[in-house]
């Protein structure tokens, strides 16, 4: 399950709602133990989401470096080599 919350920092172009949104709901499922939470807990868990989300946009807006941003495609491309070695049958990479 984390290994869907990816780096949202110092990217070009910048990170969007919906990646900072994706990446909370991910986090509080990891920390709830829940998918998709029951009816008698979706209120609790979607505010979690929504306050982890602040939280997350908080620290980004924060953050400084002065490296230069990373390239979205120039690390995806180097994800999806990983993800091919990482599942790949034995003797095939």
């Amino acid at each position: 399950m984390c290994r869907s919350i990816r780096t949202l920092f110092n990217f070009e172009p910048p990170v969007t709602e919906e990646e900072i949104r994706a990446a909370s709901l991910q986090f509080v499922r990891k920390v709830s133990g829940f998918n998709k939470p029951s009816k008698a807990n979706e209120a609790t868990f979607l505010a979690a989401v929504d306050k982890v989300a602040l939280v997350c946009r908080n620290l980004l807006a924060s953050l400084e470096t002065t490296a230069p941003p990373r390239n979205r495609e120039e690390q995806a491309a180097k994800a999806r080599v990983r993800a091919a070695r990482r599942f790949a049958s034995p003797g095939a990479v």
